[in-house]
């Protein structure tokens, strides 16, 4: 069976007609969570590479090494489901994908790495079609007119066309996309929304992961369910952005690293946060993160050996002492359980709204619970509202962890980085340091 002999319509379903024929130079489509965007851009790609003799793409995320369990994934899996698998030649290293009739190639580059994606290119035809996927990682709007302005490169001829799809989430408003796009068009975009209700390959228990969402947690659900931008209004946590932090090696004495665990395990993941804060200037840099369901106590010590913060002092939830015991017994020496009180919760999250927190946008599991972490019903002892205590671990592993930004009194004899942090990095560009 050949490509032209599918039916394309029972693929790929209903919902995204005008998104698979747009060939304006911007197609931009943001979306709820089992909305079927990522799975139908995979198939629209595929399609179009071997339709377009000479077309070429690049697929872009934030982080490099994301891409193998997301994007190369679901453009495999579309060329099984358009039966072409056996006319493309899928490498991990390096990581591309050769369409073999004609030599035209899928490359994959993060920005994580500007160099290797300024400098991507391809041996037959024109690096026309660029997927920018998860966009909303993107931080800066200057990051993407870097790439923009190399990538699509060179004149086309028809039937070719240049053209970059971002496909994302919508996690906040105040994003660059939703300006940029979506606030002021032009002749050459064209956005599109969507959610899960155009998915008819969904099943009943799917879509009841949904109407769960919409009772337990509407503000998440209006994002991840319904695909509406995010809004800060009535957040636990309002005084945060996504970016980047560089920090002066003349400033470096004002802050240090602290880190936070929060346990889970099937129906609620395990949380780890790494962050640094400095009280003199009331600022707080979120930098690491890991969130995943079934993880066992090997796993977790596993994992914070990986990221290189065995050695650091980990704030790790009281409730957990075994828990905890077992990671000390696995090398992770340093565990010490939460302090929990009266009022405790609210007292944390106020000390911590006292800061400007900025979070590196490789945080995209942080980033979702900053965006849905809302005040409850319930409320304190002392009459307070207290947050809703649903998809706020890395919340939690945070607020475990800012207890010990208390006991931080900044000196000068801190200046030299922490040799035990390897996230902190010397500059080459600035003479500061790059975090």
């Amino acid at each position: 069976m050949t490509i032209s002999e599918i039916k394309l319509s029972e693929i790929i379903g209903g919902g995204y007609d005008e998104f698979w024929n747009c060939e304006k130079r911007y197609r931009v489509l943001k979306g709820g969570k089992g909305s079927k965007k990522s799975s139908t851009t995979a198939l629209n790609f595929i399609f179009r590479l071997m339709k377009f003799k000479g077309s070429n793409l690049l697929v872009v995320r934030q982080v490099m090494n994301t891409h193998r369990d997301s994007t190369f994934a679901q453009l495999k899996w579309a060329q099984e489901k358009l039966n072409v698998s056996n006319l493309w030649r899928n490498t991990v290293s390096p990581m591309e994908m050769v369409y073999i009739p004609t030599g035209q190639k899928i490359i994959f580059r993060g920005f994580d790495d500007v160099l290797k994606l300024a400098s991507a290119t391809v041996p037959t035809g024109h690096l026309n079609f660029v997927w920018i996927e998860e966009a909303f990682e993107i931080a800066s709007e200057a990051d993407f007119d870097k790439l923009d302005l190399s990538v699509p490169r060179g004149t086309v001829e028809p039937p070719l066309y240049k053209q970059t799809t971002l496909t994302f989430n919508p996690w906040s408003g105040t994003h660059w996309l939703k300006k940029r796009f979506f606030e002021s068009q032009s002749a050459d975009v064209e956005t599109f929304s969507t959610n899960y209700f155009v998915n008819e390959f969904l099943d009943e228990t799917d879509r009841l992961v949904f109407e769960r969402m919409k009772k337990s947690n509407p503000r998440k659900y209006d994002v991840a369910g319904l695909g509406n931008w995010g809004i800060s209004e009535g957040l636990v946590y309002e005084n945060w952005t996504v970016g980047k932090k560089e920090i002066a090696k003349d400033e470096l004495y004002k802050w240090k690293s602290f880190f936070g665990l929060d346990y889970g395990y099937t129906n609620d993941p395990t949380g780890f946060v790494g962050f640094m804060a400095n009280p003199i200037d009331k600022e707080l840099y979120i930098f690491c993160e890991f969130c995943k369901k079934r993880m066992l106590n090997c796993d977790i010590a596993e994992e914070i050996k990986k990221l290189g913060f065995s050695k650091e002092r980990i704030r790790a939830d009281c409730a957990e002492p075994k828990s905890n015991d077992d990671l000390r017994r696995l090398g992770i020496g340093r565990i010490t359980p939460s302090v929990k009180g009266r009022d405790s919760i609210l007292n944390g999250i106020s000390a911590i709204n006292e800061y400007k927190i900025t979070v590196n946008p490789d945080c995209v599991n942080m980033i979702r619970e900053l965006s849905s972490y809302i005040y409850g019903d319930k409320t304190s002892d002392s009459g307070l509202r207290m947050p809703k205590d649903s998809d706020n671990h890395l919340c939690d592993a945070l607020r475990y962890a800012f207890e010990d930004v208390k006991h931080f009194h900044p000196c000068r004899e801190n200046e030299e980085a922490p040799e035990t942090n390897p996230q902190i990095l010397k500059s080459d560009f600035n003479g500061g340091w790059d975090i």
